[in-house]
């Protein structure tokens, strides 16, 4: 059963370009998204610094042409994540502010305010939108706001999980969930009770009021500011083209091309063409060009297959066939594109797509009626229950770097399941245990969510424990080891909360789980011909330990065994790259040796 919270709670979407919050109103049972001191109820998600104030939203986004160094956007792109990871390079190479490399290769932002340096992460400038947000909902309440449900694209890893949940605390607010964009905008489809709807990254089925999320796909790394990018790459060519100026380090004329350019994205979503007309847009250049919804679908085609290579692997991670889809439902505003609506129609052989609620405030939308379910302050709310999946599988690291699966990939959360393991040396205090989410056999290729040590009595190999997983309705991972002859336990509880790695790194592992498939299965074969030979050279030792045997065993047949024994110690130190028949043949060599010294004393 969730938790209950006392006091009003609110849903915001914290979204990378604009932010939306909503609430739910008992007196007319339905949610209210709330517009904003602009009459928006959509808000830039930007914050800029001067030399006399801090200014958030339309106020920053209005002024970013002229102050476009301490005009911060984009926040979102960097939460949780390095420096040196690769996206983070590229959107460098687009943005007019400064980004360095901070504490831990945290990516910092640097700002001129109030005539001093500044220094930012990004969850201090998504905990100041996220303010914004809290300020909006209590000027429409007219009460103070602390409860929040937060949402986050599919996939946000641990990392960006936490700071944005971080990023909510700064901002002074409770966060009772973060929940995935995707799964958000279900629930707010949910409330007109069909039974299966695809939400743009996730497929879910509703019995009654209990949502099965069936599969989960999506792309954290894509959406409308990339569009705009390419936009303002072809501009910046067709500029440098007819000047012979190259704009692209100029952060004045960048913004003011990339606010054109978001412009004329929105235009080609009603019309066939878009005009750019800057004036003085770089050393007293003008620049007027134009656009059509051809050129810009040229532009962005290959991100417009990819949302489809979403979508197509979405319906097959939950073994469901198009036809089983009631309703296709939009989210976002880049679902206005007209080529992606074209290119999800076709996909769906001609079905209507479900647009009876704003795209712009769907997921704000759920997230309210999430927040809404988790308030005891909320009578009427809908009783919905939402079950969600894992992208990936879960398990911990067995001897010869093999990760052993406990929890397969998309398997409906909550769940609670354990496994019976055994120590693999002599006399051991402890064993650590380090769990994973990956789809690769070798388990230091996948993602290392955690480890703890559990205390065991000293003993042979092959003690017994036992392991469990458990994640509850709030997405907390609990990895939970016992050995039950001296009663030893530990675990770990993992804060990963619907949702780990990035998609880029899910779609990443996965494709390399295909890719390596092959090698994988020759890197365990190995790792397994090469323990089958360990244990089976451990058990020799203990036999020729015994002053029995030793007392029976000709000189010859004992020298023969010790002689083998060196052998395959030295096969199993020094040889970790050799293949799995290798260690196969000296195994039936080794047991060839030793079962016809043991057959002469049996005989004997």
């Amino acid at each position: 059963m969730a938790k209950k919270y006392e006091g009003v709670a609110i849903g915001i979407d914290l979204g990378t370009t604009y932010s939306c919050v909503g609430v739910w109103q008992e007196q007319n049972d339905r949610v209210e998204i709330i517009h904003n001191d602009q009459g928006n109820k959509t808000t830039p998600s930007c914050v800029a610094f001067t030399n006399s104030q801090r200014l958030i939203g339309d106020a920053a986004k209005n002024q970013a042409s002229s102050n476009p160094i301490n005009t911060v956007f984009d926040a979102k792109r960097l939460i949780g994540r390095k420096y040196s990871d690769s996206f983070v390079q590229n959107d460098l190479l687009l943005w007019p502010f400064k980004v360095i490399s901070g504490v831990n290769d945290k990516p910092t932002i640097l700002v001129n305010y109030k005539g001093e340096e500044k220094h930012f992460v990004a969850e201090e400038i998504s905990s100041v939108i996220l303010s914004q947000m809290r300020e909006i909902a209590e000027a429409f309440l007219e009460s103070p706001v602390k409860n929040a449900v937060i949402t986050v694209p599919a996939y946000f890893n641990d990392s960006q999980q936490r700071s944005t949940k971080d990023a909510g605390e700064i901002a002074g607010l409770n966060v009772m969930r973060i929940i995935n964009e995707p799964t958000a905008a279900a629930l707010a489809y949910g409330l007109q009770k069909r039974a299966n709807w695809l939400i743009r990254e996730i497929f879910l089925s509703l019995t009654l009021a209990v949502f099965d999320v069936k599969a989960t796909a999506g792309d954290t790394y894509l959406g409308g500011e990339d569009f705009d990018n390419r936009m303002v790459n072809y501009f910046v060519k067709e500029f440098k083209r007819k000047n012979n100026e190259d704009i692209s380090r100029n952060p004045e004329a960048l913004r003011r091309l990339r606010t054109a350019c978001e412009k004329a994205k929105r235009t080609l979503s009603y019309d066939t063409e878009a005009t750019i007309d800057l004036d003085a847009l770089y050393q007293g250049i003008d620049f007027c060009s134009c656009i059509t919804r051809a050129k810009f679908e040229q532009l962005n085609m290959d991100l417009f297959e990819k949302c489809m290579d979403t979508v197509n692997c979405c319906l097959v991670d939950a073994k469901m066939d198009k036809g089983s889809v009631d309703d296709v439902v939009l989210v976002g505003g880049s679902s206005r594109i007209p080529k992606v609506r074209q290119l999800l129609q076709e996909f769906f052989k001609g079905k209507e797509l479900c647009k009876s609620i704003n795209p712009d405030e769907a997921v704000a939308y759920g997230a309210a009626v999430q927040a809404a379910l988790l308030s005891e302050d909320n009578k009427n709310v809908p009783n919905m229950v939402l079950r969600d999946v894992t992208p990936l599988s879960l398990g911990i690291f067995i001897h010869g770097n093999i990760m052993s699966v406990v929890i397969p990939w998309n398997t409906s959360v909550p769940f609670k399941k354990t496994q019976v393991y055994s120590t693999g040396e002599d006399n051991i205090s402890s064993v650590q245990i380090n769990v994973y989410e990956g789809e690769r056999i070798i388990a230091s290729e996948n993602n290392l969510l955690g480890l703890f040590y559990l205390k065991v009595p000293l003993a042979p190999r092959r003690l017994p424990f036992t392991v469990c997983f458990a994640i509850d309705a709030n997405g907390l991972l609990n990895v939970s080891a016992t050995e039950e002859t001296s009663g030893s336990k530990n675990e770990i509880t993992i804060t990963i909360e619907n949702g780990r790695l990035s998609r880029e790194e899910i779609e990443r592992m996965i494709q390399e789980a295909d890719n390596f498939k092959a090698q994988d299965m020759k890197f365990r074969k190995k790792v397994e011909a090469r323990n089958a030979l360990e244990y089976y050279l451990y058990n020799v030792r203990k036999v020729m330990k015994d002053d029995c045997v030793n007392s029976k065993l000709a000189p010859v047949d004992k020298m023969n065994i010790n002689s083998a024994m060196i052998k395959g110690k030295s096969l199993i130190d020094n040889n970790q790259q050799e293949d799995a028949f290798v260690f196969v043949d000296f195994l039936k060599e080794l047991e060839s040796i030793f079962e016809s010294s043991m057959n002469k004393i049996n005989q004997g």
